[in-house]
């Protein structure tokens, strides 16, 4: 049995993308509970699986194939050739969805370079309220709550999604153009909460006062 060939039926037949671990895990756990039907790559080695998906990536471009393996934020895809698009378009007549307007994608370029990031500090870059943009982008599946910041009111913290990455081409974030030199360009921030001294017991401490959503 050719692995190359192997692994393309696995490709083929997965409904996402595979990682290369997914792949190497299928394969050596193959015909586990058959023990008339003994497994040859039972001790594939991810570098060869890595190999095979190379050579599959090149079979494609010199045959001219009307499809390609595509890397993508979590593993590996046939995916039909880009040129082709006009034709395969048509077995998927449903209706084309809404383009973002352009206040959805200044701010959702401002969480991807900036992430993990508040509303406020994207307010502050913005100039603008941007609840209706944030909710809009998070129905989307494009942004997603994180966690919360360690400053005073713990305010929410935003990032991009994986499907952000599928929906943009990108393996992950550094493909961000010009990544390095827009994550580290100075940018304005929310003005913090302020810190109320209080009395309690004859000691004194500090409290932060409450930050709103």
């Amino acid at each position: 049995m050719n692995l190359t060939r192997v692994i393309e039926a696995l490709l083929f037949s997965a409904q996402k993308p595979v990682s290369t671990k997914e792949i190497v895990d299928a394969l050596r756990n193959a015909g586990a509970e058959d023990e008339l039907s003994p497994n040859e790559f039972a001790n594939v080695r991810p570098a060869e699986v890595a190999a095979a998906i190379e050579q599959l990536k090149i079979e494609y471009v010199q045959h001219e194939r009307a499809f390609q393996l595509v890397e993508k934020a979590d593993g590996w895809q046939l995916a039909s050739d880009p040129k082709y698009a006009q034709w395969v378009r048509g077995l998927f007549p449903a209706p084309k969805p809404a383009r973002l307007s352009s206040p959805a994608l200044e701010t959702l370029a401002i969480i991807a370079y900036r992430q993990p990031i508040t509303r406020a500090d994207v307010e502050a870059v913005r100039g603008v309220t941007i609840d209706g943009v944030l909710q809009t982008l998070m129905e989307r599946g494009l942004v997603k709550i994180s966690g919360r910041a360690e400053i005073p009111g713990r305010p929410l913290l935003y990032e991009t999604t994986d499907f952000f990455l599928d929906h943009f081409g990108l393996r992950n974030l550094d493909e961000l153009p010009n990544v390095e030199e827009l994550r580290t360009r100075q940018l304005p921030v929310s003005a913090r909460p302020p810190v109320v001294a209080t009395e309690d017991r004859g000691t004194t401490t500090a409290t932060p006062t409450p930050a709103s959503e």
